[in-house]
Parts: structure tokens; sequence; C-alpha cells
């Protein structure tokens, strides 16, 4: 899997949230609850995504450009969203 980001996006990320984008290699998306994030216009077709990471649950907001998942947020999950992903 390729992926890609803001460098400058990912220092932010894991200076705040101690985590590089880089995890996203990890990142369980054959088990994942994905679904299109369309709360706003961002000029681009957005998803967010709930799946493990190693033991731990996280969210992931991503977009597709051409064949390269382009990270745009990673973080791990709060505890709504933790349920919401046991309900699936």
């Amino acid at each position: 899997m390729k992926i890609d980001f803001d460098p400058d996006k990912n220092q932010r990320n894991i200076d705040e949230r101690r985590i590089p984008f880089e995890s996203v290699r990890r990142f369980e998306f054959n088990t994942a609850v994905i679904w299109k994030d369309d709360r706003r216009n961002y000029g681009e077709t957005r998803y967010c995504a709930l799946g493990y990471i190693g033991e731990r649950i996280h969210h992931l907001t991503f977009t597709y450009r051409s064949d390269v998942i382009r990270v745009i947020s990673l973080r791990k999950a709060n505890q709504r969203e933790v349920t919401k992903y046991a309900k699936t």
C-alpha cells in the first residue's frame, strides 16, 4: 500500500498525539469501518475509518489520490468511536 502525507502535518501529529502517519501502513483496512466524510465540501472526497493499529482502535481520515492513500488525520479513537466500531 502506498501512503502519502504532508510532512509538517505529520510532525504536528507526532508532537500532539505521539502517532506518526507512517503508522497507517499497519492500519487494518480489511476489518475497518469506513464511511464517506460529507460534513463539508473539502474539494475532494474524504473518508473516515475506524480500525485497529496493533491492539488499539484508531480514527483515520484520508483520501485517495490515484493509487495512493493520502493521510489527513490519525488519532486514537475515543470511547464513542470504539463503541461505534464494536456495534458493527
